[in-house]
């Protein structure tokens, strides 16, 4: 039996295709009107170099999957249901379309990602929490 291999470039383009991927004015409305969940996956480096969302539910990673499934028992607050709209974030949006192909296998079927990520959402002047200054 042999296995189909696959490039990183090819997988993310056949992720995409399944996911209706939001652009940041858009996400920013939708969390704004109470029908998105912003979750950014940036490790602890970039969002203390960056800054962060307001709002947005920090995640990590390697945490996504049990903090966001609605029948785990890690699952966050917010992680209510299966219908949840929930908007992934990274840096600049590739490891997000990733992980929100993860979610929807654990059956989050409106989940996507934030194309270009929190460097396109703070690009396009969308509210952003800035690092306070070390002294």
């Amino acid at each position: 039996m042999s296995e189909e291999r696959v490039g990183i470039d090819e997988l993310l383009e056949r992720v995409r295709s399944d996911i209706d991927r939001i652009e940041p004015r858009a996400a920013y409305e939708a969390y704004e009107a109470g029908d998105a969940l912003l979750v950014d996956t940036r490790y602890a480096a970039l969002r203390e170099r960056d800054g962060l969302i307001p709002g947005a539910l920090v995640v990590e990673r390697n945490e996504l999957e049990w903090r966001l499934d609605p029948l785990g028992s890690h699952r966050a607050v917010e992680a209510d249901s299966h219908d949840l709209r929930v908007v992934v974030l990274c840096n600049e949006g590739y490891a997000s379309s990733l992980a929100a192909e993860s979610l929807r296998r654990l059956g989050l079927h409106r989940a996507t990602d934030l194309i270009g990520g929190f460097q396109a959402w703070k690009a396009a002047g969308l509210p952003v929490l800035l690092p306070t200054a070390r002294t």
